[in-house]
């Protein structure tokens, strides 16, 4: 029965994919200083018209836009009343710089790089975006399972994404199957498209994407014989709330040379309207571990997410979060959190996050955590 669920999942996926939703992509946005580079750049450079015929050949120079670059800076003061937690500590979260354009106006590029410690790569693609039905995307970029892993750390609204984003797409923890955390990233090929105009808006009533990925992680070749394989398929029943259903199955070989099996599945919604944000989702994994290969495996989480704007610059965020590591009661550990994100400026904002702790996995099963953060592009 459970063959026949993920088999139905991924044959619809591999006939349809989805243009980024504008809530959840993980888009790039311009700083205050980076926002005269970019004014300068493009004084520099001739417009091209969008009246003239566009040539392709390998002397054309033109139909190139100008480049955007942006970045931005979070860092964080995290406290726990935890035994033994060694947390109580200011520390730099991100440092993040990016450039994104476009060539002959069908291919857009994008590159992101991590400065903290070790400079790394964390996305770099190009996508074919003529037709808003069919698009194509090769690269490196988040793997597209759930709602919550393409969004932009500014857009999540908590200092932190969920345990479902971070256990089952290895966004920043190491995910049940063993791997290693990867920033929720891999490298690949989607195809994704946006359907069917509707209602006096004119919204889109169904957004899809499938991919195939390494399924090894960031910046790393693969290491096996398999590929990983992901869809989803979307419905827009009325303009700004969204109901997905997501599909996920490979395998994924660790440093020890075992294989894992990988088979995951979600069900989420997400609505982002008037400065009013909610994100519900489930997901459910089966498979194997690399670290205890002979044993099943399964997990299972869940979140509630809701956010309400106070103020102009005032947005208070609550979220109620649990992951499972054996999908059983005995292996909770459920988060409760309050968020209230002060954003001054589009450039700037602030959080101030209080989280209780129930993990029943833990010596000391709860605990309170405190979190500051303080967020700027430039």
């Amino acid at each position: 029965m459970k063959k026949s669920i993920y088999s139905f999942i991924l044959l619809i996926s591999a006939f349809l994919a989805a243009m980024p939703i504008k809530a959840i992509e993980d888009e790039y946005q311009e700083g205050f200083l980076t926002s005269y580079l970019n004014r300068g750049i493009e004084k520099t450079m001739t417009r091209d018209s969008s009246s003239d015929t566009l040539r392709y050949g390998r002397h054309v120079t033109g139909y190139v836009s100008p480049p955007r670059f942006g970045g931005y800076i979070v860092g964080k003061y995290s406290y726990s009343t935890q035994d033994d937690a060694d947390m109580n500590s200011f520390e730099c979260r991100f440092v993040r710089v990016y450039v994104s354009g476009t060539v002959l106006r069908d291919f857009r590029y994008r590159i992101q790089l991590e400065l903290k410690n070790t400079p790394s790569m964390r996305d770099y693609t190009l996508e074919w975006i003529r037709f808003k039905e069919f698009q194509v995307k090769v690269g490196q970029f988040k793997r597209c399972f759930s709602y919550e892993n393409p969004m932009n750390p500014w857009d999540v609204g908590l200092g932190n994404y969920s345990q479902l984003a971070q256990r089952m797409t290895a966004l920043g923890a190491e995910d049940c199957s063993g791997e290693t955390a990867q920033n929720g990233r891999d490298l690949g090929l989607q195809f994704q498209g946006d359907l069917f105009p509707t209602g006096r808006d004119r919204h889109r009533l169904i957004r899809y994407q499938a991919a195939v990925y390494n399924g090894n992680g960031q910046n790393k070749k693969d290491n096996n014989k398999q590929k990983d394989w992901m869809g989803n398929i979307q419905v827009q029943p009325v303009k700004d709330l969204y109901i997905g259903l997501f599909g996920w199955t490979g395998t994924y070989t660790g440093a020890n040379g075992v294989s894992a099996r990988r088979n995951r599945w979600a069900l989420g919604s997400i609505y982002e309207h008037d400065d009013w944000s909610f994100r519900a989702e489930y997901a459910h994994h089966t498979g194997s571990n690399v670290n205890d290969p002979d044993l099943p495996n399964k997990a299972d989480a869940w979140y509630v997410l809701a956010g309400v704007p106070v103020t102009s610059w005032l947005k208070i965020y609550g979220r109620y979060d649990v992951y499972r590591e054996d999908a059983t009661w005995g292996t909770m550990k459920s988060i409760y959190s309050i968020c209230p994100d002060f954003q001054l400026h589009r450039n700037l904002m602030f959080q101030l996050q209080y989280n209780y702790v129930n993990d029943r996995t833990a010596v000391d099963r709860n605990y309170h955590e405190l979190w500051a953060q303080a967020w700027v592009r430039f």
